[in-house]
């Protein structure tokens, strides 16, 4: 009788341990999207947070920025077409499920649509850059309509931001600091700094979709 009991008792354990066991791997892989996204709010969801790499300026905004941008954003730092030691750190961690998600949680942070035709003009000077470098033929109507949804929105994107991803593109290849792409690169190297950062300014001054939302624990 004790025999029978004990042997009762110890496949009671052993069916408990197997569906613990079962059920972990289930458990473990359940992240959800806030999880995910707690790496990107201590830069991106703080108004006003600055960077100081590779020289001061706010970090973008990705609220509202098209899924698909952020996708290849995230892909290109990384495989390396953008130097940047921390975005790559971050990314480099991320599948690809990972920054599906990611995207489209932040593009559904969007602001209203903006209408397609700028509510300021630029002066004759950026009139003439914007020209020259055919902006909106790629980001579409009011910079905020990209042609193709890999391609950002940059209307109302922290001007100095900007500057900054511009220079990128004019910087001789390194480590660390940098981006790799063969149409920006040909564009941005037409122009000086002091005109790039003119460009900056103005489209950095009109109204976007892009938000910076903060998270509770920063309101």
């Amino acid at each position: 009788m004790r025999t029978t009991t004990r042997l009762l008792s110890f496949l009671v354990v052993a069916c408990a341990t197997t569906l613990s066991l079962a059920q972990a791997p289930a458990a473990a892989s359940a992240t959800t999207i806030e999880s995910k996204a707690a790496m990107c709010i201590g830069c991106h969801a703080i108004p006003g947070y600055q960077s100081s790499f590779p020289e001061v300026h706010r970090v973008p905004m990705i609220s509202g920025q098209s899924a698909k941008y952020i996708v290849a954003a995230l892909n290109a730092y990384k495989n390396g077409d953008r130097k940047h030691p921390t975005m790559r750190g971050i990314a480099g961690g991320l599948t690809e499920q990972d920054m599906a998600d990611l995207g489209a949680y932040y593009e559904k942070q969007a602001k209203p649509a903006v209408a397609d035709k700028p509510a300021k003009e630029p002066s004759a000077q950026v009139a003439a850059l914007l020209q020259k470098a055919a902006c909106v033929s790629c980001h579409g109507a009011n910079f905020s309509k990209p042609i193709d949804p890999s391609y950002p929105k940059i209307a109302g994107q922290h001007p100095d931001y900007l500057f900054v991803s511009l220079k990128a593109y004019k910087a001789e290849p390194n480590n660390v600091v940098g981006r790799s792409n063969g149409v920006m690169g040909g564009i941005v190297k037409q122009f000086t700094n002091a005109e790039l950062k003119a460009l900056a300014q103005y489209v950095g001054s009109l109204e976007g979709e892009m938000q910076v939302k903060p998270q509770s624990r920063f309101r």
